[in-house]
């Protein structure tokens, strides 16, 4: 009883609950989802192929630098990642376009996945992040544990929907992303790496307003610098005076590069908000609501007021929007730290029950894409194969040995 009154964790962890996940099993599983989605694709949205048209005409000198344009039309979006993709394809010619402007959109998303990694890990080493001491010793050491927390943030980030959907577009909500993401770790590491975290705040701010979503990066100055106010950490008091200052600098880099835009809408149907929040940002919106149940009383320790905030922020702006998904994705790091503070609070049937659904289903994916596969290249069984000229109506899939090994390596 005493160290449940003077704990404010209400986890109970053990020293072998968490041990070291193989860091190249999490590299290699990073990989697997990061480059698929580079290489072997052409553009597969209208935003897809829109943004890369205006990288384009940037790149072939058809546009301004400072207003891109395709055939007249103007974009009303941040100007940074046309620029990063334009870049690119002039860097690198011998490349097809469309891949040249993938690549630094590549190195984004794998950027937001280590940053997120550090600033869940940081998070986790604060005091009041700790599991509960046992009375006889055994429990989870610190760092041990909060690798733990940050494998978990990795892994729900990865898992997510929203993110899978649209984190491979070639497009500036991903700049935006990755912005979000750094302010995120800077906020994190505030006690432990004061230079890093102010460089970090005086990117990410400015960043995220020259990507197209300059007032999201004000709301994120103010309710930073608030945090941070209230922090008992020097370090963390400490960087308000940088977000301030990182605000002021995307004031003026959104008010120079015209990126103020008016987009304020209502949702058409209740229903459709609804169910976007159920399925876009699934299943880390769930496991934080339940981190947020769990450690209600202790909401303003810091290892659950920075993610409240990020997530809080963009939850805001999407809701703002009509339910905008794009601006929706901007909470999903937040959440995702959210849901790793919530695992080490369910019940070992909870836990099993997860385990067994997430082999399930993955197990059933695996199956469907191999027995797709077969079918395509052999036309047995038939029906899937009519399924798939049928969906897909003037395809020819074409055989490649190193791509079966390739799948069957991953696979297993």
């Amino acid at each position: 009883a005493f160290f449940h009154v003077n704990s404010p964790n209400p986890a109970l962890v053990s020293q072998r609950a968490v041990q070291r996940l193989p860091r190249l099993a999490l590299l290699l599983l990073c990989a697997a989802y990061v480059l698929p989605g580079i290489f072997g694709r052409d553009a597969w949205k209208n935003a897809d192929i829109i943004a890369v048209g205006y990288m384009r005409s940037l790149a072939q000198g058809d546009a301004s630098w400072l207003h891109p344009s395709i055939a007249g039309l103007v974009t009303d979006n941040g100007l940074l990642p046309y620029w990063l993709g334009a870049l690119s394809m002039q860097a690198l010619p011998w490349l097809d376009p469309s891949i040249a402007a993938r690549l630094p959109f590549a190195l984004l998303l794998s950027a937001l996945l280590a940053m997120l990694w550090y600033a869940a890990y940081h998070l986790a080493r604060t005091e009041a992040a700790q599991p509960l001491a046992f009375a006889f010793g055994g429990e989870a050491q610190p760092t041990d544990y909060a690798r733990a927390i940050a494998d978990a943030a990795l892994l729900a980030l990865i898992a997510t929907l929203g993110l899978l959907q649209l984190g491979h577009e070639t497009t500036p909500e991903l700049a935006q992303l990755a912005a979000c993401t750094l302010y995120l770790y800077a906020l994190a590491v505030s006690p432990f790496r004061a230079t890093k975290a102010r460089v970090a705040t005086l990117v990410a701010l400015p960043v995220l307003a020259a990507s197209g979503a300059a007032t999201t990066a004000v709301l994120l100055g103010i309710a930073g610098t608030v945090v941070c106010l209230r922090s008992s950490f020097d370090g963390a008091r400490n960087l308000a005076r940088w977000i301030g200052a990182s605000a002021l600098l995307a004031l003026l880099v959104a008010t120079g590069l015209d990126a103020w835009a008016w987009r304020v809408d209502r949702p058409d149907k209740a229903l459709g908000l609804v169910r976007l929040l159920i399925w876009f940002p699934w299943p880390t919106l769930p496991l934080a609501a339940w981190t947020v149940w769990r450690w209600r009383r202790h909401l303003l320790h810091r290892h659950l007021s920075i993610p409240l905030v990020s997530a809080g922020v963009a939850l805001v702006v999407s809701l703002s929007m009509g339910g905008s998904d794009r601006a929706l994705m901007l909470a999903l790091p937040g959440l995702a730290v959210l849901a790793a503070f919530a695992l080490p609070t369910l019940q070992r049937s909870v836990s099993a029950a997860i385990d067994w659904f997430s082999v399930f289903f993955f197990s059933l994916c695996a199956l469907s894409i191999w027995v797709i596969y077969l079918a395509m290249q052999t036309g047995t069984p038939p029906k899937i194969a009519a399924n798939v000229a049928r969906l897909a109506p003037g395809f020819v899939a074409r055989f490649s040995l190193f791509e079966l090994i390739a799948a069957a390596l991953g696979t297993i």
